[in-house]
Formats: C-alpha cells, structure tokens, sequence
C-alpha cells in the first residue's frame, strides 16, 4: 500500500488552559486527519468561516506550531521529531502561498533577491547561468517574464504580479505540496481565475498537490478534488468537493450554501443577523456538536458527544446525528 506524502493524524491544537492560567483552554482545531498522496496530486480544501481552524491547520503543517495532540507525518516521519537534514528537506518539499502578497516581501530588496536567495539556500544550481534560467523558467509558468520584474521593487508591482511571483518562487523547488492559504483574496476577478488556472496546471502538469485554505466556496467548487468543511475546529463534512456544495447535508453546510447571495438585483439581501454565543462549545471540555446552538434540527444527544461520520454516498461523509 502506498504510504501517504503528508498524514494529518488526529491533529489537535489547544491554546490556553494550564496550571497557572486565568482561562479555560481553547481548541482551535480538533482531531482533524487527512492523507495526501503523492501519487493522486490533488487540491483538496479547507474550507469554513473566519476563526474555524483553516489558519491553525496550515501553520501545523508548515511547521510553524506543533499540535498539541495527534500527529503529522511527512513520508511516514513525523514533523515534530525531524532532524535538521530533514526538516531541510520538508522545507523545500511543502511550500507556502499565502495571503497577502505585499506583507511577505522585503521592500528594500528587488525581486531578484527572492528567487536568488532560495537558489543558495537550496543549493538548486551550479552556476549563474543555470540560476537565471531556473528562475526564468518558473516566472514562464505564472506568465511572467524576467526582464519585466526581476529589476523592480514590490511596490512597483501589482497586487496579482506579487502572487503570482510567489507561486513562481514556490515552484521554482518542485515541491510535493503548497500549501495556499486564500491565496486570491486580496485580487480581483480576472487575476483570480488566472492563478485558479496555474493552480490546476501546477497540480496537472507537474504532479503538485494543494491543501487550499479558503472561505470562498465557489473557487472551491471550480478546482477542488476534496472538501473538509471546518466548524468551530471540527470537521462537520468531507469528501468530494462537488458533492459537497452540490447536496450538502450538514447543517451547517447547509446554511452555508443557502448564504450565497442570488445575483439578482430585484431581491433585496437580509443583512440583519444575530447569532448565539458558541464560544463555550470551544472549550476542552465541550464534546458535543459545536454547531449545537445555531442548528435548527439540533436533538439532545448532539451536546453528548461529537457525532461520528457517516457516509452518505461514496467519498461524502458527514458528521451529524440526523444520519445516523
């Protein structure tokens, strides 16, 4: 059997809590798993509203922070107890898009510095000449042309040249899996379709995978192979993206779906919500349905326990006790 490229085992990370702390603990992500293989190169998203987890699931598999429990392997070793050798090579292996790309660039340098930097840090050629034709040939990917940007200062770029440059500079080190963390929100229509569609060609033509952090569920439906809805820190569904947003069936999921405004001008959007308070479901001690105080359909038996999964079809399961 094929042993996975990255293993997401039960991962959960908890802030707070302690003997000398004035608060309870947090959980910002709980027990989550997910196997990618090398062999499938897919994009599977993470999707969820703001403070869901998407963010803390991203930095434990970048390597910023470790979960507090479970585990995540990268070809079978775990991450937490990697030599410097090999954490060298996870480093180049699972890169990095993220958000904004004005914050991740150093203003006083040029663009040529980042991709330069990434070839010595890496050891990628043996001489000048192969550098610049590295570098030259992963700005071709994202659409891009040396002699046009490699002299200029970020500010000087526009805000898709910026992501788009930080793709290429993650490409540049062939890796196994990016990790994109909303990597179109912060540009418009037309550069986003563009980057969606370098995406799927890095993921076609190159064998890469995506873990895809997004709260935009209509980017998700165009280029996702899998879908892990998060709720609150737990994963409420997963499975095949379409079938996800096609025939959702959580609630939640649900009520997800449904809050996609009608482009029609004629029907006037209802602005006016008032949600309960669920932070208390996002305490340690909490273990039921953390979707509990907003579900319509919710039971009693959903504040005894988080429910287990159900599959409702093939790969499309769901964690709610209608289902059961």
């Amino acid at each position: 059997m094929e042993q996975p490229i990255i293993s997401i085992q039960e991962a959960t990370k908890v802030y707070g809590g302690g003997f000398l702390a004035s608060s309870k603990p947090f959980v910002a992500l709980d027990r989550f798993s997910l196997d990618i293989f090398e062999s499938q190169s897919k994009i599977v998203t993470i999707a969820g509203e703001s403070g869901s987890g998407k963010t803390t699931l991203a930095n434990m598999v970048l390597g910023f922070t470790l979960p507090t429990s479970g585990k995540i392997l990268y070809k079978g070793q775990d991450v937490a107890t990697m030599t410097r050798e090999q954490r060298r090579t996870y480093r180049k292996e699972v890169q990095a898009i993220f958000q904004d790309p004005y914050e991740v660039y150093n203003p006083f340098y040029r663009v040529a510095h980042i991709f330069n930097m990434v070839v010595r840090h890496f050891n990628l050629t043996r001489n000048k000449q192969e550098a610049q034709q590295l570098i030259e040939d992963a700005l071709n990917v994202v659409g891009l042309r040396g002699d046009e940007i490699l002299e200029k200062y970020p500010h000087q770029l526009s805000g898709g040249q910026r992501q788009r440059i930080m793709v290429a500079r993650a490409y540049m080190l062939r890796p196994r899996l990016i990790v994109a963390d909303e990597p179109v929100s912060a540009v418009d229509a037309s550069l986003r379709a563009m980057i969606l569609d370098i995406m799927l060609k890095l993921r076609d033509q190159h064998k890469i995978s995506f873990l895809y952090i997004t709260h935009d569920l209509s980017t998700a439906y165009q280029i996702s192979d899998k879908m892990y809805v998060l709720f609150q820190g737990t994963t409420v569904e997963r499975g095949n993206a379409s079938k996800i947003i096609e025939k959702p069936q959580h609630p939640y999921v649900q009520e997800l779906i449904d809050s996609i405004p009608v482009p029609d001008p004629k029907l006037k959007w209802d602005t006016n919500i008032t949600l309960p308070s669920e932070e208390v479901m996002r305490m340690k001690s909490s273990v039921g349905c953390r979707f509990y105080p907003r579900c319509a359909k919710h039971m009693d038996v959903c504040t005894k326990s988080f429910p287990e999964y159900v599959k409702v079809e093939d790969d499309h399961e769901v964690a709610c006790y209608l289902y059961k």
